[in-house]
């Protein structure tokens, strides 16, 4: 009985863990995060508030013409895959 309430509290206490400390890494040959803001702000971005890796590109907020956007972007081009407002 006692295995059965300790596994119960380890599960407990990794489904609490913040779901960032499993965000995905970028990968050895993806443009850094910095080249793919440099990349963004020559696309019209005025501010970048977030990027991270996530499913295989980079994936982000920013402000672009005023609005508030969110953001995908190829982690090896820096081309903008998709883009909508947040």
């Amino acid at each position: 009985m006692k295995k059965i309430y300790m596994l119960a509290v380890a599960a407990a206490l990794l489904g609490s863990l913040p779901v960032s400390s499993f965000a995905d890494q970028p990968g050895a040959d993806w443009m850094t995060a910095e080249q793919v803001k440099m990349k963004l702000v020559a696309s019209g971005y005025t501010s970048i508030t977030k990027i991270e890796a996530d499913d295989g590109h980079w994936d982000g907020e920013g402000i672009k013409e005023g609005q508030k956007m969110k953001f995908e972007v190829d982690p090896k081009t820096g081309e903008i895959l998709g883009e909508m407002p947040n």
